[in-house]
């Protein structure tokens, strides 16, 4: 088992950055991919970003290339989601999760987070 934490959400103007952490406890001497979701209001849940174990392999969605990194530290067990040029479309929660697999497909992640909100105003 696996636990994850979230935290960094808030409430930022458009054009602003925040950066998301998800701390991993548990059994995290597997070596899982970490990926970032994310859920609006009256939507369904997305996939934003994902990193190997590695770090060799990262995936992005095409809505936030080029604005958000995803990084890990694995010898603190934590994984990051650095956002810039934040946009009100931005507005979610977002959710960070584990997979054996290296993978973009929520179905194939195995423990998830409890979210955290991302407000941005315009």
């Amino acid at each position: 088992q696996v636990q994850l934490a979230e935290s960094g959400g808030g409430l930022v103007q458009a054009g602003g950055s925040l950066r998301l952490s998800c701390a991993a406890s548990g059994r995290t001497s597997n070596r899982y991919t970490m990926g970032w979701f994310r859920q609006a209001p009256g939507k369904e849940r997305e996939f934003v970003a994902a990193i190997s174990w590695s770090g060799g392999s990262i995936y992005y969605a095409d809505s936030v290339k080029g604005r958000f990194t995803i990084s890990r530290d694995n010898a603190k067990n934590t994984v990051y989601l650095q956002m810039n040029s934040l946009k009100p479309e931005d507005t979610a929660v977002y959710y960070c999760a584990a997979s054996m697999r290296v993978t973009m497909r929520e179905e194939r992640y195995d423990y998830w987070g409890q979210g955290t909100q991302v407000t941005v105003s315009s």
